[in-house]
């Protein structure tokens, strides 16, 4: 048995010919093809059949003439003569479309074989002329009304839920798809590692004297004082176990426990005084102590220094430096989550959008008009810069086919309908010929 190492090798060209063209056809519904033989068959047939008809009829008459038959034969076989006359000639010029006639190569035939790239051009030129030009394509999209219909269908709920689903299948298979460490990769780069790119202490510096500007400390302050305050009314045992554990060996257990007493009273009082005066000269020491801190925070080389180096602390933690793959797990899980429940909040929500979107376009008429002057302008845009660029998909396309099997392909869809040329050139040939013998009888 020959093998693939006994044959011989292929010429390069022929092999990506061969290779284009069966990539060109390999969607070819077979079934279908074999019907289109079959029709093409029996209508080649009914043309040979007025042909051989028009033959007979002819001969018949000649010999009848030759036997003094009488003279309405010859207006019978003028008839035949013209009609074999012209369905030799529609045969030809059918045949010279697909193939040379009689394998004769008679000049101007088999011309889809020989002016294949041709034709492709110009079917190419044809389609972006009359299709695909700005013109065309505005008429045709003005009278779809491509906002409205798609406002109408988008506000019903059970088409945006249809949406929801949709939208939903392509998300999961979009996350699915990424991948988990460039991904990660991404975010720390754009998010974290931004985050720790400049220097933290002038733009904090910014931000808090903006803050103190507009006297948003105050509020700070006073959740300060208030919680200082709460937590000395709480402090006495605490400060009577600091009193007894600092005070001589020798001091009277009492003497202790009048002190803390005191010093818890003392703290009370303090607090309780900075919590109720806003002019309170802790406050003040506080907001001057604030106003400066941000100042350094900006211009003094030493607090933005440490505030440099505090920033390194916080960036060095694993909380930090982890942060960009928590994120993207989190969000990943949220959404595959999200995308199996049909009943889920992501869903529900991509659905609600849709039917808001739907009924603005379904209601508004300016919002319509404004939607489809966008999507005539994008495709006249499109139309105008890549219509060569999308011909070139139908004119490449038949410069890939194999010329022989292009033709027989070609015959095959439309030869069928060709071959009533045939039938039309013997009827029509036959009353011409009838025509003109009677024109000459009558005349001469």
């Amino acid at each position: 048995m020959a093998t693939n190492r006994d044959l011989p090798a292929l010429p390069a060209g022929v092999v990506r010919a061969g290779k284009s063209f069966a990539e060109s056809f390999a969607g070819a519904d077979q079934q279908a093809d074999a019907e289109r033989r079959r029709a093409l068959r029996r209508m080649k047939a009914v043309a040979l059949g007025f042909l051989l008809g028009a033959t007979v009829i002819f001969l018949a008459c000649r010999w009848g003439q030759a036997q003094g038959g009488p003279a309405w034969i010859g207006y019978v076989g003028a008839a035949a003569e013209a009609g074999m006359v012209g369905a030799l000639a529609d045969w030809f010029a059918v045949t010279a479309l697909f193939r040379h006639p009689l394998g004769l190569k008679i000049p101007h035939t088999a011309i889809i074989k020989r002016k294949k790239d041709q034709l492709g051009e110009g079917l190419g030129a044809f389609v972006r002329e009359n299709f695909l030009s700005p013109a065309v394509v505005e008429t045709k999209l003005r009278d779809a009304e491509v906002a409205g219909r798609l406002g109408k269908w988008l506000s019903e709920p059970a088409h945006s839920g249809r949406v929801a689903g949709e939208a939903a299948t392509v998300l999961r298979v979009v996350v699915e798809l990424l991948n988990d460490d460039d991904i990660q990769q991404v975010i720390d780069r754009t998010i974290v590692k931004r985050l720790a790119e400049p220097q933290w202490g002038p733009p904090v510096g910014r931000v808090l004297s903006q803050l103190l500007a507009e006297n948003r400390q105050e509020a700070l302050i006073q959740l300060l004082c208030d919680r200082a305050f709460q937590w000395a009314l709480g402090a006495g045992e605490t400060i009577e176990r600091v009193v007894t554990r600092d005070s001589p060996s020798w001091s009277p257990r009492f003497v202790d426990q009048l002190v803390g007493d005191r010093i818890h009273r003392e703290l009370m009082d303090f607090t309780d005084k900075v919590r109720r005066d806003p002019n309170h000269e802790l406050r003040q020491s506080a907001t001057r102590f604030l106003f400066e801190f941000a100042d350094d925070l900006q211009n003094d080389e030493s607090t933005i220094a440490r505030a440099e180096a505090v920033k390194e602390q916080l960036m060095a933690r694993d909380e930090v430096t982890r942060a960009a793959e928590t994120a993207w797990k989190t969000l990943k899980r949220l959404v595959l989550d999200g995308v199996d429940d049909p009943s889920s909040t992501l869903r529900a929500r991509v659905a609600d959008s849709v039917v808001r979107i739907g009924e603005s376009l379904r209601d508004d008429a300016e919002l319509r008009d404004k939607v489809d002057n966008w999507i005539v302008r994008g495709a006249q845009h499109l139309v105008a810069q890549y219509g060569a660029e999308i011909t070139t998909i139908i004119t490449d396309t038949i410069e890939r086919w194999d010329a022989e099997e292009a033709s027989r392909r070609i015959e095959l869809h439309v030869g069928r309908d060709l071959q009533f040329i045939r039938i039309n050139g013997t009827v029509v040939g036959a009353l011409a010929g009838l025509a003109i013998y009677t024109i000459a009888q009558l005349l001469f």
